[in-house]
């Protein structure tokens, strides 16, 4: 257990000692009775199948594997009632935007001994990513070229040595190594076995399997330098170390792929708000990368959650909503912004924003746990033994405390999923804002956004993400309490808002209990405790501010307007904050 997972699990015992204090809280009536229509509606095998149809695809914006998902998934929805006539009671588009890159993919990507050909180091059968993104095709029948190992690829591990028309094995960054010894030193191409730490732990004994896993990677598109790059799995490259041991070693290098000119398209689909349209609330879902988890199966569960809302709507067991609800299959953070560029209106009425990335992990075999990525929240800005970070980002992400704006989103969504894990074994839990992914995008546009996902996944970005390692009851726990928070978001009563009230009012109190409590022992445990007692000295009221700002938003949470009975409320809840 590294230090990161051992902050996590205080995070998970601290978050469960305060619900336990609290009580498991009630969800306003609009997400119960959203929440009771989904769970009996949203369909595992729905999301399954999303599954199960991207697995094993290399999808990038522009290519045919990525229009292929795409197309897939509007087949489905259409079959579920969405139509592409604007006046439909739920509507579907595709809108294509010009490719910032070319759309790229491979049929053939191999490294073999070039006495031993019959025996692959690497190759797209067993690895599925080895080959790095934007690798040229070589001549037909592949080249033949001297290995050599650089090592850590430092300025030591080239003297001497010349590696021009060499393919080069590093334990370092792949595009630093490309750099070095492609552009500078004339290299044919790189081999790297850089993995994150979590995937491939240093000074542990890994396991057979983890000895084959590899994360994949990508090199600039140099249409001059016309070269490559692959990603080494442990195994391939003690290989390839053994036998150099032994002398002078060449390998052949075979590579077939494609650049495509192709637009990067994205798929919308809508159930219109019916008393407020113009306002939104968005879900999104990306559609590139090659891995079962990333991100087949946030696709794959956001197709379940807007049939089931389809379906329930239809046959009336739930009003439309009142604010429009906007569904997106696109390209990772591109797609978002060539959405909101495309439609200034829309975008200017979003209220509220989730992303769906890596929903589907099968928690036993990835290792990684649910999360909701807050909101940016103080805990974005002040690290806090309650709300550590994760491997992914390992700090904070840059967020200044004067950009905080406090919404109900974080903990309304908290409590949907809370409500969930009542009902099936589901284990929840937060960390603080770190983006990568589209809610980052909304977020700067100053949209209150999470991200649901999982973390720390031992198989992120390697070629084991795999359907095997996705659960369908995971993405099915998602969708529902997406679902429910969406809707009752987009359709919130007056009796409604007094409830996310209370809701705001306990989670407010209490975390300004938990900050009080930990405060002291962060000061005296410090290096420099003037420096720490400044920080706490800004973290209570940095939070009396965000749950302020919180409620400020529960008066424009119903359709309706706010009453005197939200407002009394809304006050009532304001003076625990005190």
């Amino acid at each position: 257990m590294t230090m990161r997972r051992a902050g996590a699990g205080l995070a998970l015992v601290l978050w469960a000692s305060l619900a336990a204090a609290a009580g498991p809280p009630a969800l306003p009536p609009g997400a119960e009775r959203a929440y009771g229509v989904l769970a009996a509606r949203v369909s595992a095998a729905d999301a399954r199948d999303v599954v199960a149809r991207m697995d094993g695809t290399w999808r990038l914006a522009g290519n045919p594997a990525y229009d292929a998902a795409l197309d897939f998934i509007r087949e489905r929805l259409t079959a579920a009632g969405f139509s592409a006539s604007a006046a439909a009671a739920a509507t579907i588009a595709v809108e294509a935007f010009p490719a910032a890159s070319p759309g790229w993919d491979y049929r053939v990507g191999t490294v073999a001994f070039a006495d031993d050909p019959t025996a692959p180091l690497l190759s797209r059968e067993r690895d599925h990513v080895s080959l790095a993104i934007n690798s040229f095709s070589t001549a037909p029948g592949g080249v033949v070229a001297p290995l050599v190992d650089v090592g850590r690829g430092t300025a030591a591990d080239y003297a001497g040595r010349s590696v021009r028309g060499a393919v080069v094995l590093t334990d370092a960054a792949l595009g630093r190594v490309w750099r070095d010894a492609v552009v500078s030193r004339g290299a044919a191409g790189v081999i790297s076995t850089r993995a994150a730490a979590f995937v491939r732990p240093e000074g542990i004994s890994l396991t057979d399997a983890q000895q084959d896993v590899l994360q994949w990677d990508s090199i600039p598109d140099d249409a001059a330098a016309r070269s490559f790059g692959f990603k080494a799995s442990r195994r391939a490259a003690d290989r390839m170390r053994e036998r150099l041991r032994g002398g002078p070693v060449e390998v052949r290098v075979s590579i077939e792929s494609t650049f495509y000119d192709a637009p990067d398209r994205t798929l919308v689909a809508e159930i219109p708000g019916r008393s407020r349209p113009e306002e939104r609330v968005v879900i999104a879902a990306h559609l590139q990368e090659p891995g079962a988890n990333d991100n087949a199966s946030g696709c794959g569960t956001l197709l379940a959650l807007a049939v089931a809302l389809r379906a329930a709507i239809a046959s009336g067991a739930l009003p439309p909503p009142d604010r429009t609800l906007t569904f997106l299959w696109l390209d990772e953070t591109r797609g978002s912004e060539q959405w909101r560029r495309a439609h200034p209106a829309a975008a200017a009425g979003v209220q509220f924003m989730f992303a769906l990335d890596m929903t589907g992990e099968d928690t036993a075999r990835t290792g990684g746990s649910f999360l909701i990525e807050k909101q940016a929240d103080p805990s974005a800005v002040w690290d806090r033994p309650s709300d550590p970070h994760t491997e992914w980002s390992q700090g904070s992400a840059g967020v200044s405390a004067d950009s905080l704006r406090g919404s109900v989103l974080n903990d309304l969504f908290l409590a949907v999923c809370r409500r969930r894990g009542r009902d099936q074994p589901w284990q929840v839990g937060t960390n603080p804002y770190e983006g990568g992914s589209d809610h980052t995008v909304f977020g700067a546009a100053g949209v209150p956004a999470v991200l649901a996902w999982h973390f720390t996944d031992r198989y992120y970005h390697t070629n084991q993400d795999r359907i095997d390692k996705t659960s369908a009851a995971e993405m099915q726990n998602v969708a529902i309490a997406t679902g429910a928070t969406a809707w009752l978001l987009a359709s919130a009563t007056r009796r409604d808002a007094a409830a996310v009230a209370d809701l705001l009012g306990d989670a407010g109190a209490a975390r300004l209990a938990l900050e009080r409590s930990q405060g002291p022992a962060i000061v005296a445990a410090a290096a420099d405790r003037g420096a720490a007692l400044a920080a706490e000295e800004q973290i209570i009221p940095a939070w009396i501010k965000w749950y302020g700002e919180a409620l400020d938003g529960v008066l424009r949470l119903p359709a309706g307007g706010a009453d005197a009975a939200v407002r009394a409320r809304v006050a009532a809840a304001r003076r625990r904050l005190r």
